[in-house]
């Protein structure tokens, strides 16, 4: 991280080697040893940016299911081929079983349903089956928890491809299981079939176990997926529907492709009185629905005969660089009681439109919602998962959050279990700027600031940089360091560079590491090199440490040739210092003050300004920092 200064506003002064330090300062990131070794092979750099000999694994997978809605049973089997990109050569391969988290004595960080998990059938390498074994250093496979380890009868080397087959089935867990299962009439299906864990060029075999509370970090690849359920159902899926002439009745098929003509309506593709004849019927009562995805991280699906089908098409903007602006389909499958999904598409649409423009065009051919089954919302590739909301603020909310989690992690894949905050955080002051520029709403910001100051400080809050299943369950301390702090964190780096220089960084970042596995570190050297700031007062400050901030007017000086401002650092965080001077007339006159004093462990910094009559003082009037006590931003005139 760079050390020098470069900038009045976030200027960072050579902290002062001297054991007369009036206040703590905040130490320089520090590189850890897995971090430091993936530069030195070439695979990440200190300007954030991915290194020469950077590379992800990737993994194909072809799979063919069914579902019976009666017992509630999922049967799958797949052929996954897993291409080694690595320059080193494999022989142990971790495959995630993350329906085990409902196996009978499954370690749990939350309550869940047991069904018995996962019930393994073929397991084969290249053409051979491999057998359960208990012994270290055997040939076979076995289960811990919900990772399934195989040690190979021969390495995948560097730059070649292996295919496993798999059988397998499971009893879908019912509502209330994290984000999947079913209430018997929606069927929700995520985490549902054996994915290869991810290796990484930083710390090789990624395959953390599924406790239920902290979620996911997966590789990319290529999906080819039939889904066989009963005739009536309506399925919804990642990926594009190959198949619709096959499935859909002609009504249904009509109705889709007048919708994909359509920009400016939303288009009801399956009204009440269409439900349960949306589709073709078949001898056996099945249909398979086959749907295909490119590049993605993950593959969901949810099923149901009593939903509706709203559909429309999002502007994202020129995405393949011809000149003209393509789109992405917006689909909402909600059954008739969950009244405020009405506008589920118009939000859809909204928040796919405005992502593309703050960041770069979505690149996938569609964004699904689906109601059911949670209380809250989840993301998973092009799909979204919500439950029923009782107005249309609620419901925009939670689907703008969702759907900007297509950005992160979704296209840049960081890992959600080691810094759960580089995709919640970041997901929620995206959140936070769309509800703004769609509601027009001053108070936006207000429940994110609320969220944070309501234990900053305290014994319950704890670090941003934490694992997403070690925070204490069932209390802010996850929703505090994961989502409010960090969110409004940004908003304050935001206030301190100026939009323009914040979303150039910003985007940058995202289009730097689309499809890649970026660590914190990327993220903040990227910051840096795009802005030519040393930052890291503020990353260690907000990721690493619980430190506060806490700036006061404490004097306010007339003299002859001007006035002085005496502002006093009371908390821990060093921040520069945004004044506004107002005087009789209404005329103002701002000052800022950068962090260099505080960083030499000064506690008292004193702003100059042109002479008069003085009525108001105030730190950070656009209330951009995350000041804990803001009754002492405020100086008045007793005049």
């Amino acid at each position: 991280m760079k050390r020098t200064l470069l900038a009045l506003v976030v200027g960072v002064a050579t902290i002062a080697a001297s054991a007369q330090q009036r206040r703590p300062v905040p130490y320089p990131v520090i590189y850890d040893a897995d971090f430091t070794a993936a530069i030195e092979k070439g695979t990440r750099t200190e300007r954030g940016t991915p290194g020469p000999n950077y590379w992800t694994n990737t993994a194909d997978y072809v799979i063919a299911a069914s579902l019976s809605p009666s017992t509630g049973m999922l049967k799958g089997a797949e052929t996954a081929t897993y291409h080694n990109n690595s320059p080193d050569a494999l022989r142990r391969v971790a495959i995630h079983l993350r329906q085990n988290l409902h196996a009978e004595g499954a370690v749990r960080n939350r309550p869940q349903e047991v069904t018995g998990g996962v019930s393994l059938g073929r397991v084969m390498f290249n053409g051979t089956e491999l057998l359960e074994t208990q012994r270290q250093g055997s040939v076979g496979y076995r289960i811990d928890g919900s990772v399934l380890w195989l040690l190979l009868p021969s390495s995948i080397k560097s730059g070649e491809s292996a295919t496993f087959d798999l059988t397998w089935s499971y009893q879908v867990p019912e509502t209330g299981a994290p984000r999947n299962g079913t209430d018997g009439e929606v069927f929700f299906n995520a985490y549902w079939y054996p994915q290869f864990a991810v290796y990484d060029d930083v710390q090789g075999w990624k395959a953390d176990q599924y406790f239920g509370e902290g979620e996911f970090y997966m590789g990319y690849g290529d999906y080819d997926v039939s889904l066989t359920v009963p005739q009536g159902w309506l399925v919804g899926a990642t990926g594009t529907l190959q198949n619709a002439e096959e499935v859909l009745s002609d009504q249904s098929v009509a109705r889709m492709y007048s919708a994909r003509s359509n920009t400016d309506y939303i288009i009801r593709v399956v009204d009440e009185a269409d439900r349960y004849q949306a589709t073709r019927t078949s001898p056996s009562g099945n249909l398979t629905w086959r749907f295909q995805a490119e590049n993605v991280r993950d593959f969901a699906w949810g099923a149901s005969p009593e939903y509706l089908w709203d559909m429309t098409m999002a502007n994202v903007g020129d995405r393949d660089g011809d000149g003209v602006d393509d789109s992405a389909e917006i689909h909402a499958f909600w059954r008739p009681e969950s009244t405020a999904w009405v506008r589920s598409a118009e939000f859809g649409k909204f928040s796919i439109e405005f992502l593309s423009e703050t960041f770069f065009p979505y690149p996938y051919p569609h964004m699904t919602a689906m109601e059911g089954i949670i209380g809250g919302g989840m993301e998973y590739p092009m799909m979204t998962l919500i439950g029923s909301r009782t107005n249309d603020r609620r419901l925009f909310g939670v689907t703008l959050h969702e759907i900007a989690h297509m950005y992160f992690p979704m296209i840049v894949g960081q890992d959600e279990k080691d810094d759960t905050w580089m995709d919640e955080g970041l997901t929620s002051f995206n959140t936070n700027e769309g509800t703004v520029d769609f509601w027009s709403d001053p108070l936006v910001w207000d429940p994110s600031r609320q969220g944070y100051y309501r234990i900053a400080g305290t014994s319950d809050e704890r670090i941003s940089r934490r694992h997403a299943d070690q925070y204490p369950y069932r209390t802010a301390a996850r929703g505090t360091a994961a989502y409010n702090k960090p969110a409004v964190s940004l908003h304050a780096l935001r206030g301190i560079l100026g939009d323009e220089l914040f979303y150039e960084a910003y985007r940058e970042y995202a289009m730097r590491w689309s499809y890649k596995h970026p660590e914190p570190y990327d993220l903040f050297n990227t910051f840096e090199d795009v802005t030519g700031l040393d930052l890291d007062w503020f990353w260690t400050t907000q990721f690493y440490t619980t430190w506060t901030l806490d700036q006061a007017v404490t004097g306010v000086i007339d003299g002859e040739s001007g006035v002085t401002v005496v502002v006093e650092d009371r908390g821990l965080s060093p921040y520069p210092v945004v004044l506004t001077v107002t005087y009789d007339d209404g005329s103002t006159e701002q000052s800022v003050l950068p962090v260099d004093a505080w960083m030499n462990g000064e506690r008292e910094q004193r702003a100059e300004f042109r002479a008069g009559e003085v009525a108001r003082v105030e730190i950070d009037p656009g209330k951009y920092l995350p000041d804990v006590d803001r009754s002492n931003n405020v100086w008045t005139s007793s005049r």
